[in-house]
């Protein structure tokens, strides 16, 4: 059975149009969601499932079904606010969505086979889906799942601090926690984060989880539990959300679930800041120029 891809765009805004997961960075005006598409599709996944607002159903088939028609086969999942699926009859205002393991969970009933999870708007190179199509397809088991985990250097920004989940892991590359570190850069050589002011050295080689994980469908009924816990504690809180390294930590230290860190040389790619949007352009453009890619990657 060929594993799904599910790309997390729920959190695309209203103005669609002119948001950077829909903006242009390859020559012909490709967007980093067709990027990860194609090497999807060159890695053997066998559909597309969009985790969306339905607001956006319409613009996204407009978008995406002329170029993926014939090519891969495409659906929809809705992230709503609706809670009684989950057996919770409470009405929770919100102005965002519930976060990404929410989304996941919104796939229950449409996404049946291995699958993996991917953000929209990060560009994760085709070694990165080569890999998590292999695990997919010969290691996944109800109880032992993957995240892909990429060289800290391949993820920084040269325009300021980013956010990164630093991934401890054991002998065997299983993950033993994710630690969010809020401000990561390089300084003198060395990368470090900044917490409270103080600079700390990263440990040699860390990897870090840009959020592609690799799942079994028995995903949904270790997470369903966690998250009427997390709403039944966060309900008064509109910011909350239920995201999954936390399901990770909290699935691992339960015994319940283990996780392989896929270690990947993949150059990853993510407009951060605006001064960002130039050189993913540069970087592709090199990619296209040493054929990686084709110029017209739907022609």
């Amino acid at each position: 059975m060929k594993p799904t891809l599910l790309i997390l765009a729920a959190g695309m805004a209203s103005r669609y149009g002119s948001m950077k997961q829909v903006d242009g960075f390859g020559p012909n005006g490709e967007t980093i969601i067709d990027y990860s598409i194609y090497d999807a599709i060159k890695a053997g996944f066998g559909k597309i499932s969009f985790i969306i607002r339905e607001e956006f159903v319409d613009s996204f088939k407009s978008k995406f079904e002329p170029k993926l028609n014939g090519k891969i086969e495409t659906e929809y999942v809705f992230q709503t606010f609706n809670l009684k699926p989950y057996g919770i009859d409470q009405e929770i205002e919100r102005s965002k969505p519930w976060g990404t393991a929410h989304a996941v969970l919104e796939a229950k009933n449409q996404v049946q086979e291995p699958f993996c999870v991917i953000n929209a708007d990060d560009f994760y190179g085709a070694e990165a889906f080569e890999k998590m199509a292999a695990f997919l397809t010969g290691e996944v088991t109800d109880n032992h799942f993957s995240l892909m985990g990429y060289r800290i250097d391949k993820t920084l920004s040269e325009h300021g601090s980013v956010s990164r989940g630093v991934c401890k892991v054991d002998e065997n590359n299983n993950l033993l926690e994710i630690n969010e570190r809020l401000k990561v850069y390089e300084k003198d050589g060395v990368i470090v984060y900044e917490e409270n002011g103080v600079e700390t050295p990263l440990h040699e080689d860390p990897r870090a989880s840009m959020n592609f994980w690799g799942f079994s469908p028995a995903i949904y009924g270790l997470m369903e539990p966690l998250f009427k816990e997390f709403v039944g504690e966060n309900a008064a809180d509109p910011k909350s959300e239920f995201l999954l390294p936390k399901v990770a930590d909290e699935l691992i230290k339960a015994g319940k679930a283990s996780f392989k860190v896929i270690p990947t040389s993949a150059q990853w790619f993510g407009v951060t800041y605006k001064e960002d949007k130039p050189v993913v352009q540069q970087k592709i453009s090199e990619l296209v120029a040493s054929g990686t890619y084709p110029g017209n990657l739907w022609g």
